[in-house]
C-alpha cells in the first residue's frame, strides 16, 4: 500500500478508537439542517511524508488532484481572495455576493512588506530566499494575521509553511490547526507535497520531506461511518507523479502535474460539509 493509505488508515482509527468527543460541548460548525456538528478528535497528530520515495496521494479513494492543485494556484500563485478567480465550487459556502473571502488566505500572502533587500510579498521572499539565502532559518510563510482575522470569511486552516534546505533538498513544514479528516486531509497533503515539488525546482533543488503537524485533527460525527467504510478497503500502489519541467513558480498550472498508474477504491457517497 502506499504510505499516504497507511498514515491514514493510522490516523483514521487512532482517532476513533482513543479521542475525545465534543459531544455536549458547545460547538461552532452546523449541519445543513441546523444540528450541532460535533466531532471525536486527537489533539497534535504529526505525519511525515518523504517526497523522494512517493508523491502521497490516497488509493483508498481518489483525491482530484488537478482540482487541489488549482486550489492551491488560486492562493499561492494568484495571491486571491475572490471565488471567481477559482475553478473549483470548493470555497463557495464562505464568499460574499461580490465573491469575496475578505481578507484571508491568498489576500494575506500577497501583502508586501519591505525588506533590506526589496519589497517582496509572501511567496517572493520565500522564492528570493531559497535561490539567495538557502541556508536561512527563516524562510517561514504566516497567513494566521491576526489584526485582520475580523475581516476573514474563513479563518486560515492550513496557515504557516516553513521550508529548510538540507544540501540540494527541501523540506518543509505544513502547520494546520485543524483538520477534517474526510474531506480535506489528503487534499491538503497533497496540495502541500505539490508545493514542495514546485518550489524546489524553481530553486534548483529537490523535494525530500513534508512533515503535516495537525493541531485538532477531527472526524465530524455523521463522517464516521463513511471513514470506516473507506479504511476498510484494499489500498493500492501509490502512482508516479510527473511534474512539466519549469523554473518559473508563477507558470505552473494544474495541468503541470500528471499521475501515472494511479488506481484508487471507487467512493460513491456525497460528504456532508459542517459550515
Amino acid at each position: 500500500m502506499s504510505l499516504a493509505d497507511n498514515i491514514f488508515i493510522d490516523n483514521c482509527r487512532e482517532i476513533i478508537n482513543s479521542g475525545f468527543s465534543d459531544k455536549g460541548q458547545n460547538v461552532r460548525p452546523k449541519w445543513e439542517d441546523g444540528t450541532p456538528a460535533h466531532t471525536i478528535k486527537k489533539f497534535g497528530i504529526v505525519n511525515r511524508y518523504d517526497l523522494r520515495k512517493e508523491f502521497p496521494i490516497l488509493t483508498l479513494r481518489r483525491t482530484y488532484l488537478k482540482s487541489a492543485i488549482d486550489e492551491l494556484l488560486w492562493i499561492w500563485q494568484k495571491k486571491s481572495n475572490n471565488i471567481h478567480d477559482l475553478a473549483s465550487h470548493v470555497w463557495d459556502q464562505w464568499a460574499d455576493e461580490t465573491g469575496s473571502i475578505g481578507k484571508a488566505y491568498g489576500y494575506q500572502l500577497g501583502i508586501k512588506n519591505h525588506y533590506p533587500e526589496g519589497d517582496f510579498d509572501q511567496v517572493d521572499r520565500v522564492l528570493y530566499d531559497l535561490k539567495n539565502n538557502p541556508a536561512s532559518r527563516r524562510i517561514i510563510t504566516n497567513i494566521y494575521n491576526h489584526a485582520d482575522l475580523s475581516e476573514m470569511n474563513l479563518y486560515p486552516c492550513a496557515y504557516s509553511m516553513t521550508f529548510n534546505v538540507s544540501g540540494n533538498v527541501l523540506n518543509g513544514i505544513l502547520n494546520q490547526r485543524s483538520q477534517d479528516m474526510l474531506a480535506a486531509n489528503n487534499w491538503n497533503v497533497c496540495q502541500y507535497a505539490a508545493l514542495l515539488h514546485m518550489m524546489a525546482k524553481c530553486s534548483g533543488l529537490v523535494a525530500g520531506e513534508l512533515v503535516h503537524v495537525i493541531a485538532d485533527a477531527h472526524i465530524y460525527d455523521r463522517h464516521i461511518p463513511i471513514i470506516e467504510e473507506i479504511i476498510s478497503g484494499e489500498p493500492h500502489d501509490a502512482p508516479t507523479l510527473v511534474i512539466e519541467d519549469l523554473t518559473d513558480f508563477y507558470k505552473f498550472t494544474p495541468s503541470s502535474f500528471k499521475l501515472e498508474n494511479y488506481v484508487y477504491n471507487e467512493f460513491n457517497h456525497k460528504i456532508p460539509i459542517a459550515v
